[in-house]
C-alpha cells in the first residue's frame, strides 16, 4: 500500500525522523539530568495531504490500520494518539491545522526501547512544518513532541527521546543537558562501533513502572530539598532516604556522574566500563531490567571485542546496546545470539542491521 492507494491522491509533502539509542544517561532526563543518545539508521516517515472532508484520516502501513477522527471525537488510542496529540498541541499554540490525511511507515522497531514513538512525533511535526510553513524550529518540535507523549499517550517522559530524534545524527553522540537544553555534538568513541541487539521481550512504557519511577524520584528530590535529583552531586547524600527512594536516587546521581565523566573525554575501554556500571545500577537500584536483558547484557560483556554493554531505553524489556571494536559488530552479534538464543530467547540485531539472525 502507499499514500495514493489509501487516500486516492498523492501526498503534498513528507518528512522523516530517526529512532535513537541511548549510550548513557538512563532515567535521568525527567530528573533534569544529562544524557548521551545518538540516532540510529532506522527512521519513521510521515506523508501528509489535505483531507476532502472534515475529518483527519490516519493510516499506519506497519499496522495496516486506519483511524478517522473529527475534532469533536474523543482522543484516539494507539499510533493515532501521537499524531492527534501533535495536531492538538499546535492548534492550542494558535496554529490553524486543516483536516489531514496522514500516512505512516517506519523501520524503527516497536517495543524495543529505540523511541519509535518519538520518531513518529518528530516526523509528524516536521511534515506539518513543511506543509503549513510553520515557524517552529527543531527544539520547539522536540518540545511539542514531548508534550504529545505526556498529554496524549500517558507517558510522563523527559525530553531526551524527542531531542535525539529531532537533533541527533548517526555519526555522533549528542550530549544534552535536559534542564537547560544545552547540547554539544561529540564524536563516537575511538575505534568503536555501536551494536544494538533486541532481547525479544517487548515493552510499553504506558503499561510499565515508568511513571512510578518518576514519581519516586520526585518524592526523593522533595525529601532532599532540591528541585530535581540532578542537583545532588554527592551520592552519599542519598543515604538519608528510605527505601526504595535511596536506590532510585543513587542511580540517578551516579548515572549523571557517569555521563559527565564521558564529557571530559574517556577511552573506549573506560566508556565501556561506565556502560557496564550503568546496567548494574539500572538492574539493582532502579529495578527496570528483566532476566532476558540481564542475560543478554551478561553475554555481551563477556564477549571478546566488547568494551561494555547495558540495556537501552527505559527498560522493562526492549534492547541492549554495546560498544564494540570497529568492524567486529556482525561477528560479535552472531556469537552473542548463538549463546542467547540457545538459552531459549529470541534475540535479533537491530543496529547495524535489522536482519534477524537464526543462530539455532
Amino acid at each position: 500500500m502507499d499514500f495514493q492507494q489509501v487516500f486516492g491522491k498523492p501526498p503534498e509533502t513528507k518528512a522523516s525522523a530517526p529512532g535513537r539509542v541511548n549510550l548513557l544517561g538512563e532515567h535521568t532526563d525527567y530528573n533534569d539530568g544529562f544524557v548521551l543518545p545518538t540516532a540510529i539508521p532506522q527512521s519513521t516517515t510521515v506523508q501528509l495531504g489535505f483531507s476532502s472532508d472534515s475529518q483527519h484520516h490516519f493510516y499506519s502501513e506497519n499496522l495496516n490500520e486506519q483511524v478517522s477522527i473529527s475534532d469533536i471525537n474523543h482522543q484516539p488510542s494507539g499510533f493515532a494518539s501521537y499524531i492527534f496529540g501533535c495536531i492538538e498541541l499546535l492548534q492550542k499554540a494558535g496554529y490553524t491545522i486543516p483536516s489531514l490525511c496522514v500516512y505512516v511507515n517506519s523501520s524503527v522497531p516497536m517495543g524495543s526501547g529505540l523511541s519509535s514513538s518519538a520518531a513518529l512525533e518528530v516526523a509528524t511535526l516536521r511534515a506539518l512544518r513543511q506543509l503549513l510553513n510553520l515557524p517552529i524550529d527543531d527544539v520547539q518540535i522536540a518540545q511539542f513532541a514531548q508534550q504529545a507523549e505526556i498529554q496524549y499517550a500517558g507517558v510522563q517522559c523527559g525530553i531526551m527521546d524527542q531531542m535525539a530524534s529531532s537533533l541527533a545524527d548517526t555519526e555522533h553522540i549528542l550530549f544534552l543537558d535536559t534542564r537547560t537544553l544545552e547540547r554539544r555534538v561529540m564524536p563516537l568513541p575511538e575505534k568503536a562501533d555501536i551494536l544494538v541487539i533486541d532481547s525479544g521481550v517487548p515493552r510499553t512504557l504506558a503499561g510499565s513502572g515508568y511513571n512510578q519511577r518518576r514519581a519516586e524520584c520526585e518524592e526523593a528530590a522533595r525529601s532532599l530539598g532540591v528541585k530535581a535529583l540532578r542537583d545532588i552531586i554527592d551520592v552519599n547524600l542519598t543515604k538519608t532516604l528510605p527505601e526504595p527512594l535511596q536506590r532510585r536516587a543513587r542511580h540517578v546521581v551516579t548515572e549523571n556522574n557517569r555521563v559527565l565523566e564521558v564529557l571530559q573525554g574517556v577511552t573506549s575501554e573506560r566508556f565501556g566500563e561506565l556502560m557496564n556500571a550503568s546496567h548494574a545500577s539500572l538492574r539493582d537500584d532502579y529495578e527496570v531490567s528483566v532476566p532476558a536483558l540481564d542475560r543478554l547484557v551478561e553475554i555481551l560483556q563477556k564477549t571478546e571485542g566488547v568494551f561494555g554493554a547495558r540495556l537501552t531505553g527505559a527498560g522493562f524489556g526492549g534492547a541492549s546496546v554495546a560498544l564494540v571494536r570497529s568492524g567486529e559488530s556482525k561477528g560479535i552479534a552472531t556469537h552473542v545470539l548463538e549463546q542467547y538464543n540457545q538459552a531459549g530467547y529470541n534475540g535479533r540485531i537491530l543496529v547495524p542491521s535489522l536482519e534477524l539472525i537464526d543462530a539455532a
